[in-house]
């Protein structure tokens, strides 16, 4: 008898020692990710994991690995349906908005959103275009904010006519935090994020890399990257970057938060 009670059953990592139920990660399935204690609904995939969103909108992505998650407080493995996980009529955007089907772009508003150059340009209508478009709203880039007072001025923002900027390496201390500082309209929002160049906002391991090369000062940051990873020009590199972004979730969050004040921002009834 002594034998039959001689294991510790308790021992060991218990979520290897049970079978596991598999579970389909169906649209809006609410689960709690078993390590962090985030839960959510699913939303959506990238690649073997699960983006899982709160009840106050924020995503989180996580591998689907065994006994990750936990359903109505039990362990299960969520797998991705065999069948397309979200019907034609909740379909997301590259940004995780819900798809509206069927619906024209609008005329284009007098409000507009600014950013400060071509490759800022093309990578938010990579991720926002779909919304934009929806909205009314048309993205303009401009050539650097040096100027970027005066060119506020001869927008001329006022009911009606908002304007939206998102600015690269907006930091406390930095000359785009001063520029940013003589701007002051309340039909104007400048937001930003922290990142030396729009490049930067896209996450390493979008791109393949670990991490981004750190530039010496006084280098150009989009020649010493290219230096470091062995490309010849910024504009092959660009395209490989961009080609690798497919959503939100291939950007860093302050680009998002950004992204989205602006959106609110310009599209918010006077």
């Amino acid at each position: 008898m002594a034998g039959r009670y001689g294991e510790d059953v308790l021992a060991g990592d218990w979520r290897r020692r049970r079978v596991t139920p598999e579970v389909d990660a169906e649209p809006d399935l609410v689960v709690e990710d078993a390590d962090s204690g985030f839960c959510g609904a699913v939303v959506g995939f990238e690649a073997s994991a699960v983006v899982l969103e709160d009840r106050h909108g924020r995503r989180r992505v996580f591998p689907l690995l065994p006994a990750a998650f936990l359903l109505d407080g039990e362990p299960v493995t969520l797998r991705r349906p065999a069948r397309a996980p979200v019907p034609a009529a909740r379909r997301r955007t590259a940004s995780g908005s819900v798809a509206v089907a069927d619906v024209r772009a609008r005329v284009a508003k007098a409000s507009r959103i600014w950013v400060e150059g071509v490759h800022d340009a093309a990578l938010v209508e990579r991720i926002w275009g779909d919304d934009l478009r929806i909205e009314g709203v048309v993205v303009e880039p401009l050539d650097g904010i040096d100027a970027l007072d005066a060119q506020v001025r001869g927008f001329a923002p006022g009911p009606g006519r908002r304007l939206g900027v998102l600015v690269d390496h907006l930091v406390p201390g930095s000359k785009e935090s001063r520029i940013v500082a003589r701007v002051d309209s309340p039909y104007v929002l400048v937001t930003g994020h922290p990142y030396v160049d729009v490049w930067q906002a896209v996450k390493p391991a979008a791109v393949g890399i670990r991490v981004w090369p750190v530039v010496p000062p006084g280098r150009p940051w989009k020649e010493g990257v290219c230096a470091a990873l062995g490309v010849a020009e910024p504009a092959e590199l660009w395209r490989r970057i961009l080609s690798r972004v497919d959503s939100f979730a291939d950007v860093e969050t302050p680009l998002i938060n950004a992204m989205e004040r602006l959106i609110d921002f310009v599209t918010e009834p006077d």
